[in-house]
């Protein structure tokens, strides 16, 4: 059994900061890429930003030089930093795995239960 857990998240001023973690465990081989995604009321879930096993980064347009998201491969751990924090980042985020695991060696993607992310005006 393979599980991502994510912590941090809460309550933010806008202009504020947060950091969201996350720490996939269990029966992992390899991590080819953690990253984290969220869904607002009303949305579809989308993509926040991701990070390769090699260390390359992918953001979506509207957080691109707000967040940084780092990764430590040796404690299979993803953290995203969220600066000037607007209205619009208010969300549940979810951290997601994209990895192979020990026993089966099959790959496939686990995700977190989310964190809720309130940004206030």
């Amino acid at each position: 059994q393979v599980q991502v857990v994510e912590s941090g998240g809460g309550l933010a001023q806008s202009g504020g900061s947060l950091r969201l973690s996350c720490a996939a465990s269990g029966s992992i081989f390899s991590i080819y890429s953690m990253g984290w995604y969220r869904q607002a009321p009303g949305n579809q879930r989308e993509l926040v930003a991701t990070i390769t096993a090699t260390g390359d980064t992918k953001y979506t347009d509207s957080v691109k030089g707000r967040f940084t998201i780092s990764r430590d491969i040796a404690k299979n751990t993803v953290d995203l930093q969220m600066n000037s924090l607007k209205p619009e980042d208010t969300a549940v985020y979810y951290c997601n795995a994209d990895l192979t695991n020990r026993d089966y060696l099959s790959r496939f993607e686990v995700w977190g239960q989310g964190t809720l992310v309130t940004v206030s005006s």
